[in-house]
């Protein structure tokens, strides 16, 4: 008896056998129940999904003898005529090979005539989209008016190239890549049915071999059985399907996340010399730390369900050694260096200078660590510090604020308060960071009759931000809730000379003159305003120049 290959023997027959397809196979068998069957349908989907193997099933259940029905019963001659493909009512058509105009007429001539034993004439055109745009043009106003005893069923894995023209004739049916898990099982259901033994974790890494594709896997499966006999070992997948670079896989990617760039080198080394594809193993690799950084993001990899669990635990793993920033990194690295690895007449130089890269890349550490860190430190030293020393640097006099006078203040606050503007400035942080880092710069000069007056320097950088309509409507809008009252804002520009450059830095050592224009020559600097940009909140505290001669 000739050998069916596992695509051919175990292909479906019957709507329930379809595995990963449910939002198709609902709707084609509602269509039959309600005799609702269409004139024209088209299947598109990735190879190996179900696509052809549906189009059968539907002509069997729509021309079965027992039917139409949802189920066909396989038995009748119609039914046995299409699962063999001898039907002269169902014709299967390469649209690869039979893609001119010409062969499009003779379709067009043929339908007229009525089917010999079925019910309806179905034609299942394979690859439509290889169709030329002649071909295409004669069928359309066929497709669109055809004999009511004419149905059309297209197949295609590049839906893109159909024209707009035919998809708007035609009820479309989108087939998707069936689950590695599904995959798996199937290939289960036919290893108890022809008596083969195999583990769980084998079944994974064929139906991983398929890529979505069911009748892949079902190839590879035949190729394993060829191999292993009906008593298959894990060893004996590994070794057929290239499997054993894992190994180096986890050995390569554990030294990457320990920084160990001499053990990378090493890694790579014995895997060239142990017939390693290094294209390959990059793709592997890739694809790798893509797990990695979905583990990180999802708290636990939910999205790889799909691989052995000892393999998911030792993800967890690595996936622990770095933050979440790192691993990102670390993936964009690799993504950059594919086109080059591709390209590369040295592939595996190419590798061994990317890991290295990745190997030596700084940990990166979040930023709201960072910032949670400075403002623990912050607190920590200010808890060391009197009231005294905390409002006034030490050893030197603070300058006399310009015109300072008082009538009323926030709440819990005192006439004449000298520390106003400074809580009202901390007000305004906690609330609006970015906002804050626009006015701290600013001189207090009065506050009065419910009137804040605050002068900046002529020539600030960002004053023309501050005195914008919504910005300064904003700024009101938290004077009026920090004051409790309602309370306007003037912005005014103070003259150079008025200006007094003789302030302490933040640290208490007196600055030289001049320091406002070094700092808005600071401020206007490209690469500051980009790291101002990119660090939301981010203030420029204190410029301190360097002397020339050093």
């Amino acid at each position: 008896m000739e050998y069916l290959v596992l695509a051919r023997k175990w292909r479906p027959q019957i709507f329930e056998d379809v595995v990963g397809q449910d939002h198709v196979v609902r709707t084609l068998k509602n269509a039959i129940k309600y005799n609702r069957i269409a004139h024209a349908f088209i299947f598109s989907g990735p190879r190996g999904v179900g696509k052809t193997s549906v189009a059968r099933i539907l002509s069997k259940a729509i021309n079965c003898k027992e039917g139409p029905g949802e189920i066909p019963c396989n038995v009748c001659s119609n039914c046995r005529e299409i699962t063999e493909g001898v039907s002269l009512d169902v014709r299967e058509i390469d649209g690869a090979s039979n893609r001119g105009i010409d062969e499009i007429r003779e379709l067009r001539e043929n339908i007229k005539f009525s089917p010999i034993t079925s019910r309806y004439k179905i034609y299942i055109i394979d690859e439509v989209h290889m169709l030329t745009k002649e071909a295409f043009n004669a069928l359309l106003k066929t497709l669109e008016e055809p004999p009511p005893h004419v149905i059309f069923m297209f197949a295609t894995t590049e839906i893109y190239k159909v024209p707009a023209t035919i998809l708007s004739r035609c009820q479309h049916f989108d087939f998707k890549r069936v689950s590695i898990r599904q995959i798996a099982e199937n290939l289960g259901k036919i290893a108890a049915s022809d008596g083969i033994t195999i583990s769980d974790k084998g079944l994974l890494w064929i139906a991983q071999s398929g890529e979505g594709s069911i009748r892949d896997a079902q190839s590879v499966f035949d190729q394993v059985i060829s191999y292993g006999g009906t008593d298959i070992k894990d060893d004996d997948i590994e070794e057929l399907l290239g499997l054993k670079d894992r190994r180096f896989l986890f050995d390569i990617s554990d030294a990457i996340l320990e920084r160990d760039a001499g053990r990378c080198l090493k890694v790579i080394d014995e895997g060239y010399y142990s017939g390693v594809d290094m294209k390959q193993f990059f793709q592997i690799l890739l694809h790798h730390f893509r797990n990695l950084l979905l583990i990180k993001i999802t708290d636990g990899g939910s999205f790889l369900e799909d691989l052995p669990g000892d393999e998911i635990d030792r993800l967890k793993g690595q996936a622990a050694k770095a933050t979440r920033e790192t691993h990102q990194r670390l993936l964009d690295i690799l993504m950059t260096e594919e086109e080059n690895v591709k390209r590369s007449l040295d592939p595996r130089l190419t590798l061994e200078c990317m890991a290295v890269k990745m190997a030596y890349l700084e940990p990166i550490v979040p930023l709201d660590e960072i910032i949670s860190k400075i403002e623990h430190l912050e607190k920590r030293l200010l808890s060391g510090l009197t009231p005294e020393r905390r409002s006034t640097p030490p050893n030197h006099i603070l300058p006399e604020p310009v015109h300072k006078t008082y009538e009323s203040g926030p709440e819990g606050s005192i006439d004449g308060d000298p520390n106003l503007w400074d809580n009202y400035r901390i007000f305004i942080k906690k609330k609006d960071p970015i906002l804050h880092s626009k006015i701290r710069s600013g001189t207090f000069l009065s506050f009065d009759s419910k009137c804040l007056r605050v002068g900046f320097p002529e020539g600030y950088i960002f004053f023309d931000d501050i005195t914008e309509n919504s910005r300064l409507a904003r700024l009101t809008e938290l004077s009026k809730e920090y004051f409790n009252d309602e309370v306007s804002i003037t912005i005014e520009v103070l003259p150079r000379n008025s200006v007094n450059d003789d302030a302490v830095s933040p640290n208490g050592i007196p600055q030289a003159k001049g320091t406002n224009d070094v700092k808005n020559e600071a401020l206007n600097h490209p690469l500051v305003q980009k790291v101002m940009d990119v660090f939301e909140g981010a203030e420029l505290c204190e410029v301190i120049t360097r002397d020339k001669d050093r």
